[in-house]
């Protein structure tokens, strides 16, 4: 009977509570970013709360890509943080668990979870889009609702402009009212003065009404045109009255556009629908560019044709003119020179005239097929996105898990910060790859895949060192590196151990010592002074000896670090690190250093930084004779507080 591990539920219980959390937290603050970025097209619109809910909706099914891997990077950190912050982790190791088999249930849910990605990628976001597109597009063409502000000329309504003096909010009055009329033309202005008034709609809401009080009308009743006026004709009309309706066309109502129009584009449509129209589009291009390339074949050359149309079976083609065979070569500069000047730039007229009707053509050709490109790229890009969300999801696991693991820092404060700065580096990078795909400079496949390029190197690293319980985030490691490249002193760490297996045995101590003294001694009496500048480049340090200098002293160091004894432990984290740099010896053959020497642009600077390093080498065993002297005293009962100044 398959039966699961309580690991393994115990795992999943301590994850989906997370997930679950950070990812509707992620797809708020995605849905804010949408809200302030498309706040101007719905405010003051008038538009219904079912149909703002429609449209956040199909927005937050739009946004799922953008919040599932950042939602999967926090949760992570936040599990093994939280793991590792209390304990647990290390319990589970202790027991013999890895953490890869900590890791594995979740590993078997983010696989899960990919694979619903690529489905919900490909069947769920393009309908989400169409409508989310659709409606937002609907949205910006309706009409705003009517605020008329107070001593301010209104002039949202199309051919009007409307002046209020005073508004009651109470008894939705207005007064003193001024209106334009311009609807006719600027040169047929109507103008409407009213002590009061009150605005409302029709039931249709495509008409305004203006019920006015008290006012007077004022009309210019000549042509547009501003011509003569027969004799007699009214110029002007003027008209008084105590109660006037006034309508006014002003389509208030929203009006759903129809979703095929953002079917047809590449965010409405499945993998299999890009494909379909990546191949129709890809089919036209070769077509237009083998038209071009046929065309451009059979211009004539010099006047004479290269190609002759052949009709056959009720269609044309282009056949290749047979060659005419010279006699002998032809000087075409004598043909020219011979020509008067007049017919000398009648050719060259003609030539450029030619040369530019046929560039304009090829370039008029040339708009078309950069369009096409656009559109295949565009729905390239869209395919290829069906799949980058599923590996993000993964990437983004095996980054937070392992890196969870190792900062062990749960809650949500450091990982919200790694999190946060992780996710902007992958944006950035993913948009940087979108637009450089988008625009042609690079093939979509590389610009699409670029962040899942950057990221998984990282992911692989840090699921290795956190298996491995590699110190990443130690700065004693790094600083210790450091001083290894540049050639720094490094300093040795010792501390008594509470539980010694094997003892200090002292007359082997001293036996040890003794040697380290010697070899000490001998590289030193080898190199008393500074090499010249040819003896660096072709024979250098020897290495051997160095490197038994250096075991030698670590060896003791090892078994000292044995000892009971504070004092012993204190001088022996004296002794130096002996390193093995490349500027003690730059070379094993004497030729190619000669060569080095040579080259005065390197070889004088690698001197003289070589010259520096040799010189702290010395005085690092010289320091080294001068610890296993304190350190045979402190053996022997006969230090004195005069030997540690003692150099």
């Amino acid at each position: 009977m398959f039966r699961i591990k309580k690991l393994y539920i115990f795992m999943l219980q301590t994850f989906l509570p997370q997930f679950l959390m950070t990812f509707l937290i992620c797809l708020f603050i995605v849905m804010m970013q949408f809200l302030w970025r498309y706040i101007d097209e719905l405010v003051g619109k008038g538009l219904s709360i079912d149909v703002v809910a429609e449209l956040f909706f199909y927005a937050a099914l739009s946004l799922v890509p953008l919040a599932l891997p950042l939602a999967i990077l926090l949760a992570s950190l936040m599990t093994f943080g939280n793991l590792g912050e209390h304990v647990e982790l290390t319990a589970m190791k202790s027991s013999g668990i890895s953490l890869v088999k900590v890791m594995a249930p979740l590993m078997v849910l983010m696989a899960g979870v990919a694979v619903g990605a690529f489905f919900f990628q490909n069947n769920v976001t393009p309908k989400s889009q169409v409508k989310m597109w659709t409606l937002l597009f609907s949205m910006r063409q309706k009409t705003p609702t009517l605020d008329i502000p107070e001593g301010t000329v209104f002039t949202q309504i199309p051919g009007y402009n409307l002046y209020v003096k005073h508004k009651d909010k109470e008894t939705d009055m207005l007064y003193n009212l001024l209106i334009y009329d311009v609807s006719a033309g600027t040169g047929n202005p109507r103008i409407v003065a009213a002590d009061s008034g009150r605005m409302s709609f029709t039931e249709d809401y495509r008409h305004l009404v203006l019920n006015l009080y008290q006012g007077n009308w004022y009309e210019d009743m000549r042509g547009s045109n501003g011509g003569t006026v027969k004799m007699g004709q009214n110029l002007y009309r003027r008209e008084s009255f105590h109660d006037k309706e006034i309508m006014i066309p002003y389509d208030n109502t929203f009006t759903r556009m129809d979703d095929e129009t953002m079917k047809s584009q590449y965010v409405g449509k499945n993998i299999q629908q890009l494909q379909h129209t990546i191949d129709s589009v890809q089919l036209r291009v070769d077509s237009v560019g083998k038209e071009m390339t046929r065309d451009m074949r059979a211009r004539p050359v010099l006047g004479v044709p290269t190609r002759h149309v052949v009709v056959r079976d009720g269609g044309s083609q282009y056949e290749m003119v047979k060659p005419v065979k010279l006699s002998r070569p032809i000087d075409f500069d004598s043909l020219v020179t011979n020509l008067s000047l007049a017919e000398q730039l009648q050719m060259i007229d003609q030539a450029t005239m030619i040369t530019q009707n046929m560039r304009q053509d090829f370039i008029f050709r040339g708009y078309s097929l950069n369009d096409d490109n656009f559109v295949i790229r565009r729905h390239k890009i869209e395919m290829h996105k069906k799949f980058t969300l599923s590996l993000a999801c993964l990437i983004f696991f095996f980054i937070g898990a392992p890196l969870g693991a190792i900062i062990r820092k749960g809650g949500l404060g450091t990982p919200i910060v790694i999190s946060v700065i992780l996710f902007i580096f992958y944006y950035i990078i993913d948009n940087s790859g979108y637009k450089l795909a988008r625009d042609g400079r690079w093939p979509v496949w590389q610009g699409i895949w670029l962040s899942s390029a950057v990221l998984l190197p990282l992911g692989i690293f840090l699921t290795k060192k956190a298996v491995n319980d590699s110190a990443v985030f130690n700065p004693d490691a790094y600083r210790n590196f450091f001083r290894r490249i540049v050639g720094l002193h490094q300093v040795r760490s010792l501390a008594i151990k509470e539980v010694v297996i094997n003892e200090v045995d002292n007359t082997l101590a001293l036996s040890q010592i003794e040697e380290l003294k010697q070899l000490c001694a001998n590289f030193l009496a080898k190199y008393p002074g500074r090499q010249s500048y040819l003896q660096y480049w072709q024979y250098g340090y020897d290495k051997a000896l160095l490197r038994q200098v250096a075991q030698a002293t670590d060896t003791l160091v090892d078994h000292l670090s044995n000892s009971r004894d504070q004092m012993v432990i204190n001088k022996a984290m004296d002794f130096p690190v002996i390193r093995q740099l490349l500027t003690y010896h730059p070379t094993n053959y004497p030729r190619l250093g000669l060569g080095l020497a040579v080259l005065l642009p390197i070889g004088l600077p690698g001197y003289l930084v070589g010259l520096r390093h040799q010189h702290n080498l010395k005085r690092d065993i010289a320091q080294t004779i001068t610890v296993c002297d304190q350190l045979a005293a402190i053996m022997r009962g006969e230090y004195t507080r005069d030997m540690e100044y003692n150099v």
